[in-house]
């Protein structure tokens, strides 16, 4: 049975006029990186610091490592590293005083994974610290983060003003982390940055979780679809009256889309080779736009649409 490390429960923080999180149930499983999505205001920080034990919450319960998030705030400090999403930091001269100021805190004597993870982000520590870009600061929050070496990660939007390169970066160390097995919740309305990362995703919308799913279901779905050229009118009109999958087609283009069972795909290589096709491609499906399929089904089913 999997061992569950974060557990919410019918959880509800209602702060008026549709604002909040209600009814939310999840699950994050140990060594998984569990990502949590949705568009700005949709929940994920009210979400996040209920976990953290800083917000009382008016109904339902969270919990992590069994201790309750409210009631042992303090305890699960000692299990969890915490990047929020709203950095400020004390009056301090510089990056380097913060760090340290965070090591003698949080007992941390050794200092090689703080140094790898500075290199690795091109952080420079010396920097004053209110003079420092969003960027920086956020690098800064990253390696206090990680530097404690604790079994649990919560990320609040952790990429946010990094630039391609440097999420790339720490892309990176998230995959580093879970290869430690290190539990990971992140938050993201980055779309790409979840998929290459995590193995389960929540979507949130408005407060209501609206699907949890597996990336791996993601990347291997059951039905297929491709997006196929041919040479003329005469060759797309002839395919799209035989084959059964066709779901929509582009005159103009000379091209067809077909979506199918997995175990259908050998036979519709066979039948083009009757057929003079100028190419094909596979489409897969994002996350993006599975998100958005979802949202619309939603939306549809509500009468909003």
């Amino acid at each position: 049975m999997t061992d569950t490390v974060i557990k919410i429960n019918q959880l509800t923080k209602d702060y008026g006029k549709g604002r909040g999180i209600f009814d939310v149930d999840l699950d994050v499983h140990r060594g998984e990186v569990f990502g949590y999505v949705g568009t700005n205001g949709s929940g994920k920080t009210t979400t996040i610091r209920q976990i953290m034990g800083f917000v009382r919450p008016d109904k339902g319960q969270s919990s992590v490592l069994g201790y309750d998030s409210w009631k042992n705030a303090t305890k699960i400090m000692q299990y969890v590293s915490y990047i929020p999403g709203e950095i400020a930091f004390p009056s301090l001269a510089s990056g380097t005083d913060f760090l340290k100021l965070q090591a003698e805190y949080q007992g941390v004597t050794d200092f090689s994974y703080m140094n790898h993870v500075i290199e690795l982000l091109q952080l420079d520590p010396t920097a004053n610290l209110k003079r420092m870009s969003k960027g920086m600061k956020q690098k800064t929050a990253i390696v206090a983060a990680l530097m404690a070496d604790k079994e649990i990660l919560v990320m609040d939007e952790p990429t946010t003003g990094l630039d391609p390169l440097m999420r790339d970066a720490f892309l990176n160390l998230v995959r580093e982390e879970k290869e430690k097995g290190r539990t990971i919740f992140m938050s993201s309305h980055i779309f790409e940055e979840i998929e290459e990362v995590c193995d389960r995703v929540a979507m949130i919308k408005d407060g209501h979780i609206v699907d949890t799913l597996e990336l791996w279901q993601l990347r291997h779905w059951k039905t297929k679809t491709f997006r196929i050229y041919f040479s003329s009118k005469e060759e797309l009109a002839r395919f799209t009256e035989a084959f059964r999958f066709v779901i929509g087609k582009k005159e103009a283009q000379l091209c067809c889309t077909v979506e199918m069972p997995v175990e259908e795909t050998s036979h519709l290589f066979h039948i083009l080779k009757d057929y003079q096709v100028s190419s094909l491609r596979e489409e897969h499906l994002s996350l993006e736009q599975y998100f958005m399929q979802v949202y619309q089904k939603g939306a549809n089913k509500n009468g909003k649409c």
